[in-house]
C-alpha cells in the first residue's frame, strides 16, 4: 500500500509533456512555467492576438484566431529571460492535415493553400478525385495562416 502512496505522489510532483504551444522564440531547455511571471505583456502586445492567457494565466499561442506574423514583440517587451531570438526557428511546430479534412470527403476546398504565404500547401491532382492537400515540412514557416481559414478545424500544428 506504501508504495501505491509514494507512486502517486511522484506522479503528483512530475512534470508533464504539454501539448501547449507557447509564444515563438521561447527557449526549448527551459521550464516555461517556472521562469515567466504571467504579466500579460506579451499578450497585449501580440499583433495578430493569437497569444491569450491559457491554464494557470500563462501565455498560450492560439492559431484559431489568426496567424503568428514572426513581429517579434512578444519577445522584444518580456523582462523575464524566457525568449532567444537567435534560436534559427521560432518554434518546432509545422502544420499537418487531419483525417476530417474536406478532400478525403470529396469536397473541393483550398482555403488552407490560399491563406499560406511561403507555399508550403500544394494540392495533388488524381483523375476522379478532388486535389488532396500535401505540405512541404521544409518550407511550413509554422505561421498557422492555414489554420483558422479551414472550414473543418482540419489544420492542426505539431512538433516536427
Amino acid at each position: 500500500m506504501t508504495q501505491g502512496i509514494n507512486q502517486s505522489r511522484r506522479n503528483l510532483f512530475s512534470r508533464r509533456k504539454t501539448n501547449v504551444l507557447r509564444p515563438p522564440w521561447v527557449k526549448q531547455d527551459i521550464e516555461f512555467t517556472d521562469i515567466c511571471t504571467r504579466c500579460d505583456k506579451c499578450i497585449q502586445v501580440c499583433e495578430t492576438h493569437i497569444i491569450k492567457r491559457g491554464d494557470g494565466g500563462f501565455p498560450e499561442v492560439d492559431f484559431s484566431i489568426d496567424e503568428c506574423t514572426f513581429c517579434q514583440k512578444c519577445s522584444d517587451i518580456c523582462p523575464e529571460p524566457v525568449f532567444d531570438k537567435a534560436q534559427d526557428t521560432p518554434w518546432q511546430v509545422k502544420a499537418n492535415i487531419k483525417d476530417n479534412c474536406l478532400t478525403h470527403n470529396g469536397i473541393w476546398c483550398q482555403s488552407c493553400k490560399d491563406a499560406c504565404d511561403p507555399r508550403a500547401i500544394t494540392f495533388t491532382m488524381a483523375v476522379g478525385q478532388v486535389p488532396k492537400p500535401q505540405i512541404d515540412i521544409n518550407s511550413c514557416t509554422g505561421c498557422g495562416a492555414c489554420v483558422s481559414p479551414c472550414p473543418n478545424d482540419a489544420i492542426g500544428m505539431a512538433a516536427n
